[in-house]
């Protein structure tokens, strides 16, 4: 709800999804989607194997992607940015953090 919050207030539109295999078939029925935030630790489907299925799909090569996790050891960082993440953020994280990484990212202008 944090980052739901704070995306909105940069000026995303947010939709939200349990898992990765949800957010895969949410992707699929929506246009334009420039950011994905995700979790390392969801079910079904956690984090980086959500991100090398989008990697894997050309229809979302320009899509930005930030990891938001509580995993914090570096071989894990290293891992979701080897697999196609382009940012990776440890929880507890601030509205600053966030809003850092996406201007890294040029998310956010």
């Amino acid at each position: 709800m944090i980052l739901s919050r704070t995306l909105t207030q940069f000026g995303y539109d947010v939709a939200q999804a349990a898992n990765g295999r949800e957010a895969l078939q949410l992707l699929d029925q929506t246009d334009g989607v420039s950011l994905i935030l995700v979790d390392w630790n969801m079910p079904e489907m956690n984090g980086l194997d959500f991100i090398r299925a989008l990697r894997a799909d050309r229809r979302y090569g320009g899509v930005k992607l930030m990891m938001v996790t509580t995993e914090t050891q570096i071989e894990q960082m290293v891992t979701a940015i080897e697999a196609g993440a382009n940012e990776y953020v440890m929880k507890p994280f601030t509205r600053e953090v966030i809003e850092d990484k996406l201007r890294i990212m040029g998310a956010l202008q």
